[in-house]
């Protein structure tokens, strides 16, 4: 094994964060466990990346719209002034801390994926329950090294194991994400409501597929993008509106959109609604196409304040606002990992198929990387994968 090792990285020394974009290939050292040096890397892994998904965060690095302040303090934090990015791993195990083996089980040879958020384990959160909101919690890729890399050092209690009988490679490379989608549809019970999907990007497209297999009676997508409404129907979305305002930046909502729902509802509006844009009119969008009593799930809106239009109807129609960030660790993980090997309904395949296009255009060798022709498919593509070296 050779000392260094290809990454895609953000340097804040060398891409000031308000004038640039992208992320540069890079030549860094590779890490190594060394218990004698470090007491903490008995309780980690070394992983040989195969496959590594490219995420709406990582978009947001891409573009420097979202966690600038939290690369750069935590690489200040860290003496640091170059962070590997990215968060969703397939690989296969090479090394292994003697903790790690000892009370996890892991060895060689095991092919992993991880929870992204790395938590303390000894907060009030943690201690609670509620350790997907750890108040201590770093993230793989923003606050410590990720897994756009060869090998990528983690500690082995964020780890889950994938049976590649039951999912392939670049599938399980989309665990993470998928469990987004998971989370925000087991926030309330989906079975016979009738459900609308604002924002039908990556997360609201897995959200199709998970709220159609946990029994939703209807899924309305409210989506711009014709590739987009195209593959939301594909997954089993039973309508998808084509708003005027999606992409609006203002809070205000879409009285014309809320019609259309409610007219697919019997007027009565849906039983939940899923905010998975991030835009802000999305959120007033969201209250005013749920019928009283119903509940509106927010995740996409991550940043920045928000204007709630007439808040005393969600108060007085008893309209219920839920937030939802990660994945229930490990509970949203048994969930994924059921919906994904389960071949019916075949959400697996319809992941291969609709959202990663059979692989066309959508999976890039990490040593074929050039930042123009990358910044191409993300545009192009709801999703895209990196594949490393065998």
């Amino acid at each position: 094994m050779r000392d260094s090792m290809w990454a895609l990285t953000y340097d804040r020394k060398l891409d000031p964060w308000a004038t640039t974009k992208g992320l540069r290939k890079t030549e860094v050292e590779r890490p190594t466990l060394d218990e004698a040096r470090d007491y903490k890397d008995s309780q980690k892994v070394l992983i040989k990346t195969r496959f590594a998904g490219f995420c709406g965060s990582d978009r947001g690095i891409w573009f420097r719209r979202a966690f600038g302040e939290m690369i750069d303090k935590s690489l200040t934090r860290d003496h640091k002034d170059r962070r590997i990015c990215g968060h969703e791993i397939f690989g296969e195990i090479v090394s292994v801390g003697s903790a790690a083996s000892r009370e996890h089980g892991y060895q060689p040879g095991d092919i992993v994926t991880t929870e992204s958020h790395i938590v303390c384990g000894s907060c009030y959160q943690c201690r609670v329950g509620d350790n997907h909101v750890c108040a201590d919690d770093l993230i793989i890729g923003i606050s410590t090294d990720g897994c756009f890399a060869e090998y990528a050092k983690l500690p082995a209690h964020s780890l889950w194991r994938t049976d590649t009988r039951r999912i392939r490679p670049e599938v399980g490379a989309l665990q993470e994400p998928f469990g987004n989608a998971v989370h925000a549809c087991t926030k309330v019970n989906l079975r016979g409501k009738r459900v609308a999907i604002l924002g039908c990007g990556t997360i609201g497209l897995f959200a199709v597929a998970v709220a159609k297999a946990l029994g939703a009676r209807s899924v309305i997508g409210v989506e711009p993008m014709p590739n987009h409404i195209a593959m939301a129907k594909e997954l089993g979305a039973d309508h998808v509106i084509a708003p005027r305002n999606m992409e609006n930046q203002t809070w205000e909502h879409d009285p014309e959109l809320a019609r259309e729902v409610r007219s697919l509802t019997d007027g009565v509006g849906v039983d939940v609604a899923l905010e998975m844009s991030g835009q802000p009119s999305s959120v007033n969008n969201a209250i005013a196409c749920v019928r009283r009593g119903g509940d509106v799930i927010l995740f996409g809106l991550k940043s920045g304040d928000q204007v709630i239009e007439d808040f005393d109807r969600v108060i007085v129609d008893g309209i219920s606002l839920h937030s939802v960030v990660g994945r229930r660790i490990f509970e949203t993980w048994h969930i994924t990992r059921n919906l994904l090997e389960n071949r019916d309904p075949n959400i697996h395949d319809k992941i291969w198929d609709v959202i990663l296009n059979k692989g066309q255009g959508t999976i890039t060798p990490i040593m074929d990387f050039e930042p123009t022709k990358f910044e191409e498919m993300i545009k192009t593509h709801p999703k895209v994968v990196l594949k490393f070296p065998e």
